[in-house]
């Protein structure tokens, strides 16, 4: 599954093959990451800035039968089933 906020913004995707979440924040590379919790990498750019979300094991982690967004400022966003 795929759901983007915007047309180069914030993008979730799900990969199922390997239950793991990532959350792009940002079009930048990361050039480092830190395991915050098990299961959770924090990816960042040569900034220090936060740029990705990694959460493996995600179904045991997070509700994903359901997303809900509210009161965020955005002109459009794309909901996909296709990876």
């Amino acid at each position: 599954m795929h759901f983007q906020i915007g047309d180069s913004g914030m993008k979730i995707n799900y990969y199922p093959e390997t239950d793991s979440l990532y959350i792009d924040l940002s079009s930048r590379s990361s050039v480092d990451s830190v395991e915050v919790s098990e299961g959770v990498v924090i990816d960042y750019d040569a900034e220090g800035q936060i740029v990705g979300i990694d959460i493996d094991n995600a179904k045991s982690k997070l509700d994903l039968q359901e997303l809900v967004l509210n009161k965020l400022p955005i002109q459009s966003q794309i909901l996909s089933t296709q990876p």
